[in-house]
Formats: structure tokens, C-alpha cells, sequence
């Protein structure tokens, strides 16, 4: 069987259209914690390429930061997928959460 990000459980979905709003949701994925529970956060953003990309890049950025900063390990995997005809959705998963729920 092959796997789809989509297929992870997740525990809560963000949804950002503009690069302002990064910065709180990292914050909130940060005190959230990436390995205190057993599912996926996912990130819903535009489906214009140019500031998907960004918006991705910044949030991959913010949160390296951002566990790096409150000691907390740095090990997430993230997948970028079409989730509808309108969003992208971004899963950001502990890679150890990851292997313990057998994907």
C-alpha cells in the first residue's frame, strides 16, 4: 500500500494565506510540541505557487528556529501536497511520532 500524507492522523490544521500570519502559527506548533502526541499538525495555505512556496519556506524556517531555541529536538519531516483545488496543505510530523505509528 502506498502512503499519502493525508493519511496521517492530525491533531490540529492551521490555515495561512499570507506571510503575516506565519509567525503566530509557528508559535502555537512550537508550545504544541512536535513529539507530545501521537499525530500530524497540517498547514493549509493558497494554491499560488509563489507564495506557497514562501509561506513554506518561512514556517520550515520559523520552526527550526523556534525548536531550536526552547531545546526542544529538531527531527520534523514534512510533506507538501495539492489538498483541494484551492489550498496546498503542508504535514509536519516528528519523525519518530512518524515511525512509531508504523508508516
Amino acid at each position: 500500500m502506498d502512503f499519502h500524507p493525508s493519511q496521517l492522523p492530525i491533531l490540529k490544521t492551521f490555515e495561512i494565506n499570507e506571510e503575516l500570519q506565519v509567525s503566530n502559527a509557528v508559535s502555537e506548533m512550537i508550545k504544541l510540541g512536535f513529539s507530545n502526541h501521537k499525530s500530524a499538525l497540517r498547514v493549509l495555505m493558497t494554491n499560488e505557487k509563489d507564495l506557497a512556496k514562501k509561506i513554506g519556506f518561512l514556517i520550515m524556517n520559523e520552526i527550526n528556529f523556534g525548536l531550536r531555541k526552547t531545546k526542544q529536538e529538531r527531527d520534523v519531516m514534512y510533506w507538501i501536497y495539492h489538498h483541494d483545488k484551492s489550498r496546498y496543505a503542508m504535514i509536519l510530523i516528528s519523525s519518530k511520532v512518524f515511525h512509531e505509528l508504523g508508516f
